[in-house]
Protein backbone atom coordinates (compact mmCIF):
# COMPACT_ATOMS: atom_id res chain seq x y z
CA UNK A 1 0.00 0.00 0.00
CA UNK A 2 1.45 3.46 -0.72
CA UNK A 3 -0.75 6.05 0.28
CA UNK A 4 -1.47 9.19 -1.66
CA UNK A 5 1.21 12.03 -1.66
CA UNK A 6 0.44 15.74 -0.45
CA UNK A 7 0.47 16.90 -4.27
CA UNK A 8 -0.73 13.90 -5.51
CA UNK A 9 -3.93 15.21 -7.77
CA UNK A 10 -6.36 12.35 -6.74
CA UNK A 11 -5.40 13.00 -3.17
CA UNK A 12 -6.33 16.72 -3.41
CA UNK A 13 -9.74 15.76 -5.18
CA UNK A 14 -10.41 13.41 -2.04
CA UNK A 15 -9.15 16.15 0.38
CA UNK A 16 -11.78 18.76 -2.05
CA UNK A 17 -14.74 16.01 -1.23
CA UNK A 18 -16.58 16.97 1.57
CA UNK A 19 -18.75 13.36 1.80
CA UNK A 20 -15.16 11.79 1.84
CA UNK A 21 -13.27 13.62 4.77
CA UNK A 22 -16.87 13.14 6.81
CA UNK A 23 -16.72 9.25 6.03
CA UNK A 24 -13.03 9.13 6.12
CA UNK A 25 -12.87 11.02 9.90
CA UNK A 26 -16.09 9.06 11.15
CA UNK A 27 -14.35 5.77 10.34
CA UNK A 28 -11.33 6.81 12.03
CA UNK A 29 -12.98 7.62 15.43
CA UNK A 30 -15.25 4.39 15.08
CA UNK A 31 -12.39 2.26 14.15
CA UNK A 32 -10.55 3.85 17.39
CA UNK A 33 -13.10 2.98 19.22
CA UNK A 34 -13.74 -0.53 18.19
CA UNK A 35 -10.11 -1.53 19.81
CA UNK A 36 -11.61 -0.72 23.49
CA UNK A 37 -13.94 -2.95 23.27
CA UNK A 38 -12.36 -5.81 21.29
CA UNK A 39 -9.43 -5.50 24.18
CA UNK A 40 -12.44 -5.05 27.04
CA UNK A 41 -15.09 -7.44 26.41
CA UNK A 42 -12.64 -11.00 26.48
CA UNK A 43 -11.31 -9.49 29.52
CA UNK A 44 -14.83 -8.73 31.18
CA UNK A 45 -15.20 -11.97 30.68
CA UNK A 46 -12.10 -13.74 32.02
CA UNK A 47 -12.78 -11.52 35.41
CA UNK A 48 -16.16 -12.67 35.26
CA UNK A 49 -15.85 -16.49 34.99
CA UNK A 50 -12.17 -17.82 34.87
CA UNK A 51 -13.29 -19.84 32.13
CA UNK A 52 -11.68 -19.63 28.39
CA UNK A 53 -14.76 -21.76 27.30
CA UNK A 54 -17.14 -18.75 28.27
CA UNK A 55 -15.06 -16.50 26.12
CA UNK A 56 -15.45 -18.68 23.50
CA UNK A 57 -19.52 -18.79 23.92
CA UNK A 58 -19.54 -15.05 23.87
CA UNK A 59 -17.58 -14.52 20.62
CA UNK A 60 -19.95 -17.44 19.19
CA UNK A 61 -23.14 -15.64 20.21
CA UNK A 62 -21.72 -12.23 18.43
CA UNK A 63 -20.56 -14.46 15.13
CA UNK A 64 -23.85 -16.88 14.55
CA UNK A 65 -26.54 -13.94 13.91
CA UNK A 66 -23.70 -12.14 12.21
CA UNK A 67 -22.77 -15.82 10.01
CA UNK A 68 -27.03 -16.29 9.47
CA UNK A 69 -27.19 -12.74 8.31
CA UNK A 70 -24.39 -10.95 6.67
CA UNK A 71 -25.26 -12.39 2.95
CA UNK A 72 -28.79 -10.50 3.58
CA UNK A 73 -26.61 -7.86 4.70
CA UNK A 74 -24.64 -7.93 1.21
CA UNK A 75 -28.07 -8.21 -0.14
CA UNK A 76 -29.41 -5.40 1.36
CA UNK A 77 -26.58 -3.07 0.80
CA UNK A 78 -26.81 -3.96 -3.14
CA UNK A 79 -30.11 -2.52 -3.37
CA UNK A 80 -30.67 0.16 -0.71
CA UNK A 81 -29.15 2.81 0.62
CA UNK A 82 -25.99 1.90 2.00
CA UNK A 83 -25.96 5.06 4.27
CA UNK A 84 -29.00 4.52 5.62
CA UNK A 85 -28.22 0.54 6.67
CA UNK A 86 -25.09 1.80 8.18
CA UNK A 87 -26.94 4.55 10.35
CA UNK A 88 -29.55 1.91 11.52
CA UNK A 89 -26.46 -0.51 12.38
CA UNK A 90 -23.86 2.26 14.17
CA UNK A 91 -26.62 3.44 16.10
CA UNK A 92 -27.82 -0.31 17.48
CA UNK A 93 -24.13 -0.84 18.27
CA UNK A 94 -23.78 2.74 19.86
CA UNK A 95 -26.76 1.74 21.64
CA UNK A 96 -25.85 -1.70 22.84
CA UNK A 97 -21.87 -0.52 23.97
CA UNK A 98 -23.40 1.74 25.91
CA UNK A 99 -25.39 0.07 27.82
CA UNK A 100 -22.66 -2.42 28.70
CA UNK A 101 -21.00 0.32 29.72
CA UNK A 102 -23.26 1.32 32.26
CA UNK A 103 -23.85 -2.02 33.50
CA UNK A 104 -20.15 -2.30 34.55
CA UNK A 105 -19.40 0.80 35.83
CA UNK A 106 -23.02 0.28 38.22
CA UNK A 107 -21.75 -2.89 39.39
CA UNK A 108 -25.00 -4.87 38.14
CA UNK A 109 -23.14 -6.95 34.81
CA UNK A 110 -23.65 -10.35 34.56
CA UNK A 111 -23.26 -13.45 32.01
CA UNK A 112 -26.83 -13.22 30.65
CA UNK A 113 -26.21 -9.44 29.70
CA UNK A 114 -23.04 -10.01 28.63
CA UNK A 115 -24.45 -12.87 25.75
CA UNK A 116 -27.33 -10.78 25.19
CA UNK A 117 -25.69 -7.52 24.37
CA UNK A 118 -23.41 -9.98 22.13
CA UNK A 119 -26.05 -11.27 20.10
CA UNK A 120 -27.01 -8.49 19.69
CA UNK A 121 -23.68 -6.64 18.48
CA UNK A 122 -23.76 -9.75 15.99
CA UNK A 123 -26.54 -8.53 15.02
CA UNK A 124 -25.73 -4.96 14.01
CA UNK A 125 -22.76 -5.86 12.55
CA UNK A 126 -24.11 -8.08 10.04
CA UNK A 127 -25.64 -5.07 8.16
CA UNK A 128 -22.77 -2.44 9.61
CA UNK A 129 -19.55 -4.54 7.30
CA UNK A 130 -21.36 -4.96 4.62
CA UNK A 131 -22.81 -1.69 4.13
CA UNK A 132 -19.43 0.24 5.18
CA UNK A 133 -17.93 -1.72 2.31
CA UNK A 134 -20.07 -0.38 -0.59
CA UNK A 135 -20.51 3.38 0.90
CA UNK A 136 -17.33 4.52 -0.23
CA UNK A 137 -17.62 4.13 -3.80
CA UNK A 138 -20.76 5.97 -3.54
CA UNK A 139 -19.07 9.08 -2.28
CA UNK A 140 -16.21 9.34 -4.29
CA UNK A 141 -15.62 8.91 -8.64
CA UNK A 142 -14.11 5.88 -9.77
CA UNK A 143 -10.80 7.64 -10.54
CA UNK A 144 -10.35 8.53 -7.06
CA UNK A 145 -11.72 4.87 -5.63
CA UNK A 146 -7.74 3.41 -5.29
CA UNK A 147 -6.83 6.14 -3.56
CA UNK A 148 -9.24 6.78 -1.40
CA UNK A 149 -8.94 2.47 -0.53
CA UNK A 150 -5.26 3.31 0.55
CA UNK A 151 -6.32 5.72 2.88
CA UNK A 152 -9.22 3.80 4.18
CA UNK A 153 -6.75 0.90 4.94
CA UNK A 154 -4.18 2.81 6.24
CA UNK A 155 -6.39 3.85 8.79
CA UNK A 156 -7.91 1.10 9.99
CA UNK A 157 -4.29 -0.56 10.30
CA UNK A 158 -3.35 2.58 12.78
CA UNK A 159 -5.72 1.94 14.77
CA UNK A 160 -4.74 -1.80 15.17
CA UNK A 161 -1.82 -0.52 15.90
CA UNK A 162 -2.91 2.73 18.00
CA UNK A 163 -6.13 1.35 20.06
CA UNK A 164 -5.34 -1.53 21.82
CA UNK A 165 -2.15 -0.57 23.68
CA UNK A 166 -4.24 2.98 24.82
CA UNK A 167 -7.18 0.21 25.75
CA UNK A 168 -4.55 -1.76 27.40
CA UNK A 169 -3.60 1.59 29.58
CA UNK A 170 -6.97 2.71 30.46
CA UNK A 171 -8.08 -1.11 31.85
CA UNK A 172 -4.43 -1.18 33.73
CA UNK A 173 -2.58 -4.18 34.77
CA UNK A 174 -3.77 -7.10 37.24
CA UNK A 175 -6.29 -5.44 39.71
CA UNK A 176 -8.01 -7.79 41.12
CA UNK A 177 -12.32 -7.36 41.01
CA UNK A 178 -12.30 -4.18 43.07
CA UNK A 179 -14.17 -1.24 41.88
CA UNK A 180 -11.04 0.22 40.13
CA UNK A 181 -11.12 -2.47 37.67
CA UNK A 182 -14.98 -2.60 37.12
CA UNK A 183 -14.48 1.73 36.92
CA UNK A 184 -11.66 1.06 34.37
CA UNK A 185 -13.78 -1.53 32.50
CA UNK A 186 -16.99 1.06 32.24
CA UNK A 187 -14.51 3.51 30.76
CA UNK A 188 -13.43 1.64 27.61
CA UNK A 189 -16.85 0.54 26.79
CA UNK A 190 -17.82 4.32 27.50
CA UNK A 191 -15.02 5.73 24.99
CA UNK A 192 -16.33 2.89 21.97
CA UNK A 193 -19.96 4.09 22.62
CA UNK A 194 -18.61 7.43 22.44
CA UNK A 195 -17.24 7.13 19.14
CA UNK A 196 -20.45 5.33 17.64
CA UNK A 197 -21.88 8.65 18.54
CA UNK A 198 -18.86 10.17 16.20
CA UNK A 199 -19.72 8.33 13.28
CA UNK A 200 -23.10 8.73 13.69
CA UNK A 201 -22.66 12.44 13.40
CA UNK A 202 -20.36 12.02 10.13
CA UNK A 203 -23.00 10.05 8.94
CA UNK A 204 -25.68 12.37 9.06
CA UNK A 205 -24.37 14.97 7.85
CA UNK A 206 -22.97 12.81 4.33
CA UNK A 207 -25.47 13.93 0.93
CA UNK A 208 -23.80 12.70 -1.77
CA UNK A 209 -25.12 9.42 -1.34
CA UNK A 210 -28.36 9.90 0.86
CA UNK A 211 -30.26 10.35 -2.13
CA UNK A 212 -31.02 7.75 -5.36
CA UNK A 213 -29.70 5.06 -4.00
CA UNK A 214 -32.67 2.57 -3.65
CA UNK A 215 -32.22 -0.22 -6.18
CA UNK A 216 -35.42 -2.44 -5.75
CA UNK A 217 -35.25 -5.88 -7.72
CA UNK A 218 -38.11 -7.94 -9.07
CA UNK A 219 -36.37 -10.79 -7.28
CA UNK A 220 -36.75 -11.18 -3.34
CA UNK A 221 -33.24 -10.75 -1.10
CA UNK A 222 -32.71 -14.07 -0.88
CA UNK A 223 -32.75 -15.03 -4.51
CA UNK A 224 -30.18 -11.76 -4.10
CA UNK A 225 -27.87 -13.80 -1.97
CA UNK A 226 -28.32 -16.95 -4.00
CA UNK A 227 -27.02 -14.94 -7.13
CA UNK A 228 -24.00 -13.60 -5.60
CA UNK A 229 -22.92 -17.21 -3.96
CA UNK A 230 -23.30 -18.75 -7.57
CA UNK A 231 -21.59 -15.75 -9.13
CA UNK A 232 -18.62 -16.71 -7.18
CA UNK A 233 -19.28 -19.98 -6.95
CA UNK A 234 -18.83 -20.03 -10.93
CA UNK A 235 -15.51 -17.94 -10.50
CA UNK A 236 -12.53 -20.47 -10.18
CA UNK A 237 -9.85 -18.72 -8.23
CA UNK A 238 -12.63 -16.77 -6.23
CA UNK A 239 -13.88 -19.57 -5.45
CA UNK A 240 -10.99 -21.48 -4.05
CA UNK A 241 -9.61 -18.68 -2.32
CA UNK A 242 -13.09 -18.13 -0.36
CA UNK A 243 -12.85 -21.90 0.56
CA UNK A 244 -9.05 -21.68 1.29
CA UNK A 245 -10.26 -18.26 3.33
CA UNK A 246 -12.53 -20.21 5.76
CA UNK A 247 -10.66 -23.50 6.06
CA UNK A 248 -7.79 -21.36 7.71
CA UNK A 249 -10.13 -19.29 9.78
CA UNK A 250 -12.11 -22.11 10.97
CA UNK A 251 -8.66 -23.74 11.97
CA UNK A 252 -7.01 -20.60 13.40
CA UNK A 253 -8.97 -17.96 13.81
CA UNK A 254 -11.04 -19.34 16.69
CA UNK A 255 -7.25 -20.28 18.93
CA UNK A 256 -5.90 -17.07 18.08
CA UNK A 257 -9.28 -15.17 19.39
CA UNK A 258 -9.64 -16.87 22.37
CA UNK A 259 -6.09 -18.02 22.96
CA UNK A 260 -4.55 -14.40 23.43
CA UNK A 261 -6.55 -13.47 26.23
CA UNK A 262 -5.76 -16.30 28.37
CA UNK A 263 -2.30 -16.30 27.30
CA UNK A 264 -2.33 -12.44 29.02
CA UNK A 265 -4.17 -13.35 31.73
CA UNK A 266 -2.22 -16.69 32.79
CA UNK A 267 1.23 -16.22 31.41
CA UNK A 268 1.95 -12.82 31.00
CA UNK A 269 3.03 -10.27 33.80
CA UNK A 270 0.93 -6.64 32.87
CA UNK A 271 -2.55 -8.35 32.23
CA UNK A 272 -4.60 -6.60 29.94
CA UNK A 273 -1.76 -4.30 29.08
CA UNK A 274 -0.44 -7.23 27.88
CA UNK A 275 -3.16 -8.14 25.77
CA UNK A 276 -3.08 -4.43 24.23
CA UNK A 277 0.65 -4.64 23.92
CA UNK A 278 0.26 -8.20 21.74
CA UNK A 279 -2.85 -7.05 19.30
CA UNK A 280 -0.98 -3.43 18.79
CA UNK A 281 2.19 -5.45 17.99
CA UNK A 282 0.52 -7.01 15.33
CA UNK A 283 -1.43 -4.29 14.35
CA UNK A 284 1.72 -2.61 13.51
CA UNK A 285 3.17 -5.40 11.63
CA UNK A 286 -0.37 -4.82 9.68
CA UNK A 287 0.51 -1.39 9.26
CA UNK A 288 4.19 -2.00 7.83
CA UNK A 289 2.68 -4.78 5.79
CA UNK A 290 0.21 -2.98 4.08
CA UNK A 291 3.04 -0.26 2.91
CA UNK A 292 4.73 -3.19 1.57
CA UNK A 293 2.04 -4.28 -0.26
CA UNK A 294 2.29 -2.93 -3.28
CA UNK A 295 6.29 -3.26 -3.88
CA UNK A 296 5.95 -7.10 -2.77
CA UNK A 297 3.05 -7.61 -4.54
CA UNK A 298 4.26 -6.52 -8.14
CA UNK A 299 7.63 -7.96 -7.20
CA UNK A 300 5.09 -11.17 -7.40
CA UNK A 301 4.45 -10.19 -10.88
CA UNK A 302 0.94 -12.17 -10.68
CA UNK A 303 1.68 -14.97 -8.86
CA UNK A 304 -0.48 -13.78 -5.78
CA UNK A 305 -2.13 -17.21 -4.94
CA UNK A 306 1.39 -18.82 -4.55
CA UNK A 307 2.85 -15.29 -2.71
CA UNK A 308 -0.34 -15.79 -0.43
CA UNK A 309 0.28 -19.48 0.45
CA UNK A 310 4.02 -19.12 1.24
CA UNK A 311 3.24 -15.95 3.40
CA UNK A 312 0.20 -18.21 5.56
CA UNK A 313 3.46 -21.07 6.02
CA UNK A 314 5.81 -18.71 7.75
CA UNK A 315 3.02 -17.47 9.70
CA UNK A 316 1.75 -20.54 10.97
CA UNK A 317 5.22 -21.48 12.44
CA UNK A 318 5.34 -17.95 13.68
CA UNK A 319 1.81 -18.72 15.61
CA UNK A 320 2.89 -21.91 16.84
CA UNK A 321 6.40 -20.49 18.47
CA UNK A 322 3.29 -18.41 20.85
CA UNK A 323 3.03 -22.08 22.18
CA UNK A 324 6.50 -20.97 24.06
CA UNK A 325 5.93 -17.37 25.19
CA UNK A 326 5.83 -16.39 28.48
CA UNK A 327 7.05 -13.10 27.97
CA UNK A 328 4.98 -10.40 26.79
CA UNK A 329 7.84 -8.76 24.49
CA UNK A 330 8.75 -12.08 23.04
CA UNK A 331 4.62 -12.39 22.11
CA UNK A 332 4.59 -8.84 20.50
CA UNK A 333 8.04 -9.99 18.23
CA UNK A 334 5.84 -13.15 16.75
CA UNK A 335 2.55 -11.58 16.47
CA UNK A 336 4.45 -8.30 14.74
CA UNK A 337 5.69 -10.20 12.19
CA UNK A 338 2.29 -12.68 11.54
CA UNK A 339 0.85 -9.08 11.03
CA UNK A 340 3.68 -7.95 8.56
CA UNK A 341 2.55 -11.00 6.42
CA UNK A 342 -0.83 -10.34 6.82
CA UNK A 343 -0.93 -6.92 5.79
CA UNK A 344 0.72 -7.54 2.85
CA UNK A 345 -1.34 -10.57 1.60
CA UNK A 346 -4.53 -8.68 3.13
CA UNK A 347 -4.25 -5.35 1.01
CA UNK A 348 -3.57 -7.01 -2.31
CA UNK A 349 -6.05 -9.93 -1.75
CA UNK A 350 -9.04 -6.87 -1.25
CA UNK A 351 -7.83 -4.94 -4.83
CA UNK A 352 -7.45 -8.05 -6.52
CA UNK A 353 -11.12 -9.20 -5.73
CA UNK A 354 -12.25 -5.28 -6.15
CA UNK A 355 -10.48 -5.32 -9.73
CA UNK A 356 -12.26 -8.61 -10.35
CA UNK A 357 -15.74 -7.90 -9.35
CA UNK A 358 -19.03 -6.40 -10.69
CA UNK A 359 -19.86 -3.21 -9.04
CA UNK A 360 -23.40 -4.65 -8.65
CA UNK A 361 -22.23 -7.40 -6.81
CA UNK A 362 -19.80 -6.21 -4.63
CA UNK A 363 -21.91 -5.79 -1.85
CA UNK A 364 -22.68 -9.70 -1.94
CA UNK A 365 -19.46 -10.56 -2.63
CA UNK A 366 -17.69 -8.88 -0.22
CA UNK A 367 -20.11 -9.92 2.73
CA UNK A 368 -19.06 -13.27 1.42
CA UNK A 369 -15.29 -12.60 2.12
CA UNK A 370 -16.48 -11.36 5.52
CA UNK A 371 -18.09 -13.90 6.37
CA UNK A 372 -15.28 -16.39 6.08
CA UNK A 373 -13.55 -14.39 8.69
CA UNK A 374 -15.93 -12.61 10.72
CA UNK A 375 -18.61 -15.42 10.89
CA UNK A 376 -16.90 -17.97 11.10
CA UNK A 377 -13.55 -17.58 13.02
CA UNK A 378 -15.83 -16.97 16.31
CA UNK A 379 -17.67 -20.08 16.25
CA UNK A 380 -14.19 -21.63 15.86
CA UNK A 381 -13.17 -19.47 18.64
CA UNK A 382 -16.14 -21.46 20.90
CA UNK A 383 -14.80 -24.90 20.18
CA UNK A 384 -11.34 -23.63 20.94
CA UNK A 385 -12.93 -22.48 24.44
CA UNK A 386 -13.85 -25.63 24.60
CA UNK A 387 -10.80 -27.29 24.19
CA UNK A 388 -9.10 -25.42 26.48
CA UNK A 389 -10.52 -27.18 29.26
CA UNK A 390 -8.78 -30.96 27.62
CA UNK A 391 -5.37 -29.40 26.16
CA UNK A 392 -3.19 -26.52 27.07
CA UNK A 393 -2.50 -23.55 25.77
CA UNK A 394 0.51 -24.38 24.47
CA UNK A 395 -1.06 -27.38 22.48
CA UNK A 396 -3.89 -24.77 20.88
CA UNK A 397 -1.34 -22.53 19.52
CA UNK A 398 1.00 -25.21 18.08
CA UNK A 399 -1.80 -27.01 17.05
CA UNK A 400 -3.24 -24.04 15.52
CA UNK A 401 -0.26 -22.64 13.68
CA UNK A 402 1.06 -25.95 12.64
CA UNK A 403 -2.17 -26.31 10.87
CA UNK A 404 -2.31 -23.11 8.81
CA UNK A 405 1.31 -24.06 8.18
CA UNK A 406 0.15 -27.46 6.34
CA UNK A 407 -2.87 -26.41 4.88
CA UNK A 408 -0.84 -23.85 3.32
CA UNK A 409 1.37 -25.72 2.04
CA UNK A 410 -1.05 -28.56 1.11
CA UNK A 411 -2.84 -25.56 -1.06
CA UNK A 412 0.34 -25.26 -3.03
CA UNK A 413 -0.68 -27.68 -5.52
CA UNK A 414 -4.03 -26.33 -6.01
CA UNK A 415 -4.23 -24.28 -9.89
CA UNK A 416 -6.78 -22.34 -8.92
CA UNK A 417 -5.14 -21.00 -5.75
CA UNK A 418 -1.83 -20.36 -8.01
CA UNK A 419 -3.57 -18.49 -10.27
CA UNK A 420 -4.82 -16.22 -8.52
CA UNK A 421 -3.75 -12.70 -9.49
CA UNK A 422 -2.70 -14.18 -12.95
CA UNK A 423 -3.52 -12.10 -15.86
CA UNK A 424 -6.64 -13.79 -18.62
CA UNK A 425 -6.89 -13.61 -21.80
CA UNK A 426 -8.85 -11.30 -22.12
CA UNK A 427 -6.72 -8.90 -20.00
CA UNK A 428 -8.86 -8.73 -16.33
CA UNK A 429 -7.02 -10.00 -13.41
CA UNK A 430 -7.29 -13.51 -12.98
Amino acid sequence: MQPPTTNHPAAAALRANRDFRLLFAGSAVSALGDQFTLVALPWLVLRLTGSAAALGLVLAAMALPRAILMLVGGALVDRMSARCILLLARGVNAVLVALLAGLVLAGGIGMPAVYTIALGIGVATAFAYPAGSALLPQVVVPAQLSSANALFMGMRQLSLFVGPALAGLVIGTHAGHGTDEARRLGLAFAIDAASFLVSLGSLWLIRGAAQGQSRPRMNGVLADVAAGVRHVWADLPLRAFMLYAAVVTAFVGGPIQVGLPVLANSRLDLGAASLGLLMTANGGGMLVGGFLSRVVARAASGRLGVLVLCMDTLAGLALAALALVHSTLHGAWLLAGVGVLAGIAQIAVVSWIQQRVPPVLMGRTMSLLMFTFMGIGPMSAAVAGSLLKVVSLGTLFAGAGLSLSAIALGCLASPALRAIGSARADGAPA
